[in-house]
């Protein structure tokens, strides 16, 4: 569909790119979604699979690296 993109998501492209599991990801939604409910601050996911030590921070540096390189990608080819 021309003119609608789909936005990768951190959680999604460190999986893809083999820095966690699925279950991994799906753990720290969940504990993202309770601190949500309990009214704490709200984390970043990258944060909060830090914290459970599934990623590391140079991990997150490349996630985050591949991110942006992918928005730009998308926003040069809405053009």
């Amino acid at each position: 569909m021309k003119g609608q993109t789909v936005e990768t998501r951190f959680g999604i492209l460190a999986v893809d790119m083999g820095f966690i599991t699925a279950q991994q990801l799906i753990d720290a939604l969940k504990a993202q979604v309770i601190e949500d409910i309990e009214k704490k601050e709200h984390k970043l996911i990258g944060t909060i699979l830090l914290e459970m030590g599934f990623i590391t921070n140079k991990q997150i540096n490349k996630v985050v690296k591949e991110l942006m390189r992918k928005r730009k990608s998308d926003v040069d080819s809405d053009e």
